[in-house]
């Protein structure tokens, strides 16, 4: 079977080869941000006519600079997000929309500042930043402090891995993301815990084994598990990938490319950054009764 552990420079430098040109990226262009973000139009109309997002969306984008978010409602009517308009283009999109797909009753039509983008993106990090803390004091109980640390440091690298890719390919980032991003913490912490779980079950048991060998069997132990979950979670998300619509369009694909990443830094990086830090404290351990001995 495949070394895990004693191939870690590999699977460091596959991850590095994603994050850096994407810091890059982010360094360079940043992200592609839906006007949840730069602020914009929202626009609500009912039509007479029975129509269509697509046809919706058609007319709309002969009007605007960028793609417009369109969202059917229960209701039967229709919620449109474009950039910041003048009244004037305001006017003449829904002029444009009556022409084309009949009459329709105007519900709302608001402009929404930049401002509030800021505040989502605010809050946003602040919510980020508060998961991340109470994982750490939680995994620290539970387990030990270097568990803890093993085990956030691949969380950060499964959100740069998903932020880089939408960056790299300039992929829109709505609110939705935020959620992705947050539900991604979540799914690959609990495959990180199963893993060292098991790890924890293997130190109880005092097998007379190496802790690199320890931690690589215990990998293995509960590889089928993390596969077949992560499986099934893509399935669901293949499926509301293609057949959810555009409005969780973002969302699942931030999903799919933080399961996989998740996946594999539950599995190649925890577990390679649990025995280095292991292996570093050692050697600290045994440099410091080095010196004392002198």
């Amino acid at each position: 079977m495949f070394q895990i552990i004693n191939k870690k420079k590999i699977w460091y430098i596959l991850s590095l080869l994603i994050i850096i040109p994407g810091i890059i990226s982010l360094c360079m262009q940043g992200f592609n941000l839906g006007i949840d973000f730069t602020g914009g139009n929202i626009l609500q109309m009912k039509f007479a006519n029975e129509v269509t997002s697509d046809q919706i969306r058609q007319v709309v984008t002969a009007n605007v600079e960028q793609t417009p978010y369109i969202q059917a409602s229960a209701d039967g009517s229709f919620l449109i997000r474009t950039v910041a308009l003048t009244q004037a283009d305001s006017d003449k999109i829904v002029a444009e929309l009556e022409a084309q797909l009949g009459e329709a009753e105007i519900l709302g039509n608001e402009l929404i500042g930049p401002t509030i983008g800021k505040e989502l993106t605010q809050n946003a990090l602040i919510a980020l930043g508060i998961a991340i803390i109470l994982m750490l004091v939680y995994i620290t109980i539970r387990f030990e402090f270097k568990f803890a640390i093993a085990a956030i440091i691949p969380l950060i690298h499964d959100i740069l891995i998903t932020v880089s890719l939408f960056s790299i390919f300039k992929i829109e980032v709505d609110s939705t993301f935020v959620a992705a991003v947050l539900t991604i913490l979540g799914y690959s912490i609990n495959n990180t815990i199963v893993i060292f779980d098991r790890v924890r079950e293997n130190i109880q048991k005092r097998e007379k084994i190496a802790f690199p060998v320890l931690v690589g069997n215990s990998v293995k132990q509960t590889l089928g598990r993390s596969i077949n979950t992560t499986v099934a979670v893509l399935i669901l998300l293949f499926a509301l990938f293609f057949l959810g619509g555009d409005t969780t369009k973002i969302f699942s694909l931030a999903l799919l490319i933080g399961v996989i990443a998740g996946t594999y830094s539950s599995i190649f990086i925890s577990s390679n950054l649990l025995v280095d830090l292991k292996a570093n404290i050692k050697f600290s351990a045994a440099k410091k009764q080095a010196k004392t001995a002198r």
